[in-house]
């Protein structure tokens, strides 16, 4: 299975039935009917916070203390490989591919963890 990573406005471009989207964000949009893995999803209090502050410092170390050093990479690709019944799959949020966002701290996380590469959607040849 082959991880990628995107946000909801590409979701169109991700094609039906071959590839599995999954949300990894706290609250998908009204119109999302797709999969959710909330264990990737960064904690309300700190989101919250670097939303006044933008400090991405701070964001990163809460987001790995909070949310990742608890959880097993292992655990998390086994977990994301039954949800997509072993299809490839997309981890979604929201940010633009250029902009701040933990779905590329989860991409890092599972390249270092795993010795797996997670490429954003739509820029890999």
């Amino acid at each position: 299975m082959r991880i990628y990573t995107s946000y909801f406005g590409k979701l169109n471009t991700i094609p039906t039935g071959a590839i599995t989207p999954i949300a990894i964000c706290g609250k998908a949009p009204e119109w999302y009917k797709g999969l959710e893995y909330k264990i990737l999803a960064p904690k309300y209090k700190f989101f919250q916070e670097w939303k006044q502050n933008q400090d991405n410092d701070f964001y990163i170390e809460h987001f790995d203390n909070e949310v990742l050093a608890p959880l097993s990479a292992a655990a998390v690709y086994e977990d994301l490989e039954k949800l997509s019944n072993g299809n490839d799959c997309v981890l979604l949020c929201y940010e633009k591919t250029e902009n701040f966002c933990h779905r590329h701290l989860v991409a890092k996380w599972l390249e270092t963890n795993l010795n797996i590469r997670v490429v954003e959607w739509g820029t890999f040849k």
